[in-house]
């Protein structure tokens, strides 16, 4: 009976349905029935009612209105689905929102949900391009009750997710109960209030995910926040409210953060046609809450567990621990001296996300020597940091801890209280290192020597098995890559026959080969004349192990006998880009859809690699000969022999041997030996180049043959003529606004400076967004700055052959 409120509606003036041009507002005269919708005015957002898991259930939703792929970004009776056929969205004469449909025997109305306000005097409920429902007071001008008060699963710029204490809001996303049911599921997001408030995704009561605590510009526990600059991060703590907020650099592109079903986080943005995933959490195995219990810290690179303990502390269980369960966590070795007479100390545990802030203690203005004496006269002080000029102290057990890779540049440190017994052996460690080194590299060096003339001897007597020998003893146990017998290798290619060989690189011979199952492969064979030792080898297969990217080649497994070495990859059955782009015959087959399409391809695949992949990786030899593509045409790029891992935090590396191929080789790697991530975007450029023109960069043919392709599609930009390049395949087929738009990437590419180079996260979003201004590009690496001919490399260099290109190895005085 309290369902039925056909009184209450008697109260309503005459509902007229909106006017057939789109509107943002609605007053208590107008209601939105099925069918009809509130667009925002700007045309960013939409609402409506829309069906969800079946066809008879319906929901009123806010949702991107420009994008046709629907993401649903707020729902109103996420716990009340309307099954009863048509329904309404009204306001009521004193402001209460309402949403209406017939009961189950289709007649009298009932209520499916409110807003539950009151007492306004003159009501206006909008849609705002921010993607909120705002209802206000349009007397007073005030709002009075807004959908950002209340999230579904999704996060949107301008948007704070905490607690408001004079609302007494809390302000927090909460999943869909799976993909097409937006009713409530068991996951939430929002901020925990602590002494030093953090971001948290529980399942129902029980922590899944935390961010640690904010460092005064980013969540502790998220170090690429610190890189990116598409966004400004803000956390506010004050006596009246906790929030946490974001706001794009680029307001013309669509992103948000949603929390799906299964409880992890993901920052989505609009791109190219479609939603992509900028980045996710948990990201590892030690982004779950409490991996390695109390007083673990874990890293998924640790070579004997993803866990260990803590300095000064050893497993509860040993037995547990070795049966990989560490739940248990550790305790201390020796008790911490706490009667005041002084011995305990502190080691400084790097790079790691701070523990759990349940029994934080925050001590504002203090640095790192009076944070530690405060530590020292707290009988329960386990451990602190100093964080954005405040000291946070922890108290009872240490719970949570992520250490990061060197590499990432990540996480803080941590000082951790140790009794004085604990604390000298942690001290003395570093210089008994030292002493072990000095004695254990002599005998390395030894034992290095007899090794090898051991080898030396044994490949003289047999030419088998010294391979296999180094690989499993070497390197096997640093990755999960199957090994495939020589066997059947040799079976699946017809023995290496003629008729199987797909072409010849740097690296040697690759083959077509099919394995017992049916599974097609493409074979890699290290030729025993190779420029690429067993070393490069070696770097190429443990990289790519670690690798998994829709737009990498994926590395099946690989096979060391004797001097045979083998990489087994997915077969791609239209090979490399260049057989197409740079053949009349068969560059009519790329329409510029599928160019365009290949070029973000390649270009998710590089953001992978310099950023969102576990390692950060330089490929150093990018080209379109090391782009395949897959039967729907889909870019992977391959042959990671050459590439480097590269620090965190270091900007650039160098070297004496500089490796690459000239045309695509940046000027400050090829004259200097310095490479980046910026070499790589470099090349990237020159590549989307080549895919605009189907011409060659190093081969270029122009009035003026001094001038690359990459000097002669910047001057033509600078003339306005850049059209002119456009490859006469596409036969004037293309959107001309969207080619030029990529003839302006990729100069920005190719620009002399690095420093003036874009990311490639940058470039993902300057390709996908078709309202994003573009900065002008400068002059081009190896143009003339003069007109005079662009200096050559020396004669006397070490050249050799990659397929159909021209690879470099160049000895730099450095």
């Amino acid at each position: 009976m309290g369902s039925l409120f056909l009184p209450l509606l008697l109260s309503f003036p005459l509902l007229l349905p909106l006017p057939s041009t789109s509107t943002d507002t609605i007053s208590p005269s107008q209601l939105v029935a099925t069918g009809q919708t509130l667009i925002s005015a700007g045309g960013t957002f939409e609402l409506g009612f829309f069906n969800a898991s079946s066809p008879s259930s319906s929901f009123l939703g806010i949702w991107f209105h420009k994008i046709p792929i629907r993401q649903i970004v707020w729902v109103a009776n996420r716990r009340s689905p309307i099954t009863t056929g048509k329904a309404t969205l009204s306001l009521s004469t004193d402001g209460n929102i309402l949403i209406t449909a017939p009961d189950v025997n289709g007649g009298r109305l009932k209520k499916v949900w409110s807003s539950n306000t009151s007492g306004i005097k003159i009501p206006s409920l909008k849609l705002l391009d921010s993607g909120n429902l705002v209802l206000t007071d349009s007397g007073s001008n005030a709002i009075v009750w807004e959908s950002f008060y209340d999230p579904s699963d999704a996060f949107l710029p301008q948007m704070e997710l905490g607690l408001d204490l004079t609302r007494h809001l809390e302000k927090k996303l909460m999943s869909w109960k799976s993909s097409d049911d937006p009713s409530p599921g068991g996951y939430t997001y929002g901020v925990r209030r602590t002494g030093s408030s953090e971001l948290v995704v529980w399942n129902g009561s029980n922590i899944e995910y935390r961010t640690g605590p904010w460092t005064g510009s980013s969540w502790s526990g998220i170090p690429q926040m610190n890189s990116d600059l598409h966004f400004i991060f803000t956390f506010v703590v004050q006596p009246h409210e906790i929030y946490y907020t974001y706001e794009s650099v680029n307001k013309s592109v669509m992103t948000l953060i949603t929390l799906d079903p299964n409880g992890g986080l993901q920052r989505l943005v609009w791109l190219g046609g479609e939603w992509r995933q900028y980045w996710r959490l948990p990201e590892d195995k030690c982004d779950g809450y409490g991996t390695c219990g109390s007083f673990g810290i874990c890293n998924v690179y640790y070579p004997e567990g993803v866990c260990k303990c803590l300095p000064g502390f050893e497993p509860s269980s040993t037995l547990d621990w070795a049966l990989r369960d560490y739940s248990g966590g550790c305790k201390r070795k020796t008790a911490l001296n706490c009667s005041g007479g002084g011995g305990d100390g502190f080691v400084k545990v790097s790079g790691v996300k701070p523990p759990d802030t349940e029994n934080v203690t925050v001590i504002a203005g203090k640095g790192t020597d009076d944070c530690g004496a405060l530590c020292l006269r707290e009988c329960q002080c386990m451990a602190y940091v100093v964080l954005g000029g405040n000291c946070l102290w922890w108290a009872a057990q240490l719970m949570d801890i992520k250490e990061f890779a060197s590499w990432t540049g990540g996480g803080v440190d941590i000082y951790l209280r140790l009794a004085a017994a604990d604390l000298d052996s942690s001290e003395n460690a570093s210089s008994k290192r030292k002493h072990i080194v000095a004695i254990v590299i002599p005998l390395v060096l030894a034992l290095l020597l007899s090794s090898t003339f051991g080898i030396y001897i044994l490949r003289k007597k047999r030419r088998r098995g010294v391979g296999d020998v180094y690989f499993k003893e070497s390197r096997g146990k640093e990755m999960e890559l199957p090994a495939f017998d020589m066997s059947a290798i040799e079976n699946a290619t017809n023995n290496y026959s003629d008729e199987n060989k797909l072409g010849e690189g740097g690296f040697g011979p690759v083959y077509k080969g099919r394995l017992e199952d049916g599974q097609e492969i493409a074979v890699k064979r290290l030729s025993r004349y190779s420029v690429q030792g067993l070393d490069e080898f070696m770097n190429e297969v443990m990289l790519i192990a670690k690798l998994q990217h829709r737009n990498l080649v994926r590395l099946l497994g690989c096979c060391i006998q004797g001097e045979e070495r083998l990489l087994i990859y997915e077969y791609m059955p239209n090979k490399s880009l260049d057989l197409f782009i740079f053949d009349k015959a068969s560059s009519c087959q790329l329409d510029w859809k599928k160019r365009f399409e290949i070029i973000l391809g390649i270009a998710r695949g590089l953001l992978y690699l310099h950023q969102d992949s576990r390692l950060k990786i330089v490929h150093r030899d990018l080209k379109v000969s090391n782009v395949l593509l897959d039967k729907e045409m889909n870019p992977k790029i391959s042959d990671f022999g050459m590439a480097r891992i590269v620090r965190g935090d270091q900007m650039q590396e160098s070297t004496e041997k500089v490796v690459g191929t000239y045309g695509y080789m940046s000027p400050e790697y090829a004259m200097h030996g310095i490479f980046s991530v910026k070499s790589d975007v470099y090349s990237f450029g020159v590549i989307v180049l080549e895919i605009l023109t189907g011409k060659k960069n190093r081969v270029f043919e122009s009035n003026d043959s001094h001038v690359s392709l990459v000097g002669h599609a910047w001057r033509l930009w600078s003339e306005n003529r850049s059209l002119e390049l456009v490859d006469d395949a596409l036969k004037c087929d293309y959107p001309e606004i969207e080619v030029l738009r990529c003839m302006q990437v990729g100069l920005l590419c190719v620009q002399e400076g690095s420093e003036a180079r874009p990311t490639m996260a940058s470039v993902v979003l300057m390709l996908g967004s078709e309202s994003m201004t573009l900065p002008q590009p400068m002059r081009p690496g190896f143009y003339p700055k003069d007109g005079s001919k662009v200096a050559e490399l020396s004669t006397s260099d070490h050249v050799y052959s990659s397929g159909n290109e021209i690879s470099l190895t160049m000895m730099c005085g450095r």
